[in-house]
């Protein structure tokens, strides 16, 4: 046992979830790169992350992760802890009103798909992303004209300290792809408000959605989404195309040769590989047309 896990052990006696030593974050994350966490915590439910997180050191680094959609773990991996909440926080509830509750473990398509069933519109744009709820508060996901700001009515949430949290929508500070909440917040849940919908007119906006994603983006490659946010007044992935980039590689990374602002990994790319790529098409891009492009996909971790 790690001095960690033993320390954390003494301090947290009745915890419930489950701790585990060495996690091979790639085999969590959709681009199948990274390094090992140092030490991985699943909790059981609200109650025993607030608990872990009461008891937590504060010289313990915390990391929280989803299901990896958005993400770029580097090859040494995550120092500290790190936080990935499971089934107990993937409910989603229909309430009255039109709203809906949805837990921050609960995938994206998922959500858009119990709202169809229950007859709430203005959730189709989610049946397009990937990913979870909890990375959708926080880095305001959206597609198809849609924004998760357009939804939210609150936000719920765990704090370093162990308190529990609850944001109304105007105290989230939502711009494009950013919120401005506490960076400290686990978000373990949200209630969102739609309107009332035939279903079968849901069905068809999300089909629409699924034709669109599926015949523009390289879904079924090792991928983690969106790159670059879009800069004012541009597309990133034209801002790659007219660099020259379509296709370009280092080592094991690519540019996809469908759509320009993912990045793939064509089979034994490393963290490094993927992020060095990243930085080679921001250079480029600059280069060729004064435009700065800024990542959209989170990189974490420490270096190999």
């Amino acid at each position: 046992m790690s001095d960690l896990a033993r320390r954390l052990g003494q301090l947290a006696p009745d915890l419930r979830g489950r701790l585990v030593e060495g996690q091979r974050l790639s085999d969590l994350v959709w681009f199948r790169v990274g390094g090992p966490a140092e030490l991985l915590f699943s909790p059981q439910d609200e109650d025993d992350l607030a608990y872990f997180l009461a008891r937590l050191p504060e010289d313990v680094p915390v990391t929280t992760i989803g299901l990896g959609s958005n993400l770029l773990v580097r090859d040494g991996g995550l120092p500290g802890v790190t936080i990935r909440l499971g089934r107990a926080f993937a409910a989603i509830e229909p309430r009255p009103g039109a709203r809906l509750f949805a837990g921050a473990a609960a995938a994206d398509r998922r959500v858009a798909m119990a709202a169809q069933e229950a007859g709430i519109g203005g959730f189709a744009f989610y049946f397009g992303v990937p990913g979870s709820i909890g990375g959708a508060l926080r880095m305001n996901a959206g597609a198809n004209g849609t924004e998760t700001a357009d939804r939210v009515v609150e936000v719920y949430g765990v704090d370093r300290t162990g308190a529990r949290r609850t944001f109304a929508r105007a105290e989230m500070g939502y711009s494009y792809r950013h919120s401005n909440a506490p960076e400290d917040v686990i978000f373990t849940g949200a209630l969102f408000g739609g309107r009332a919908q035939d279903g079968d007119a849901i069905r068809a906006e999300m089909d629409g959605v699924a034709r669109h994603r599926e015949a523009t983006q390289p879904v079924k490659a090792r991928t983690g989404g969106s790159t670059f946010k879009n800069p004012p007044g541009h597309a990133a992935w034209k801002l790659i195309d007219e660099a020259g980039l379509r296709g370009f590689s280092i080592g094991g990374a690519q540019v996809s040769e469908m759509h320009c602002n993912f990045l793939l990994n064509t089979g034994g790319a490393t963290g490094a590989e993927i992020e060095a790529l990243g930085e080679e098409i921001r250079r480029r891009v600059r280069e060729a047309s004064g435009v700065e492009l800024e990542w959209e996909i989170k990189r974490i971790g420490v270096g190999a």
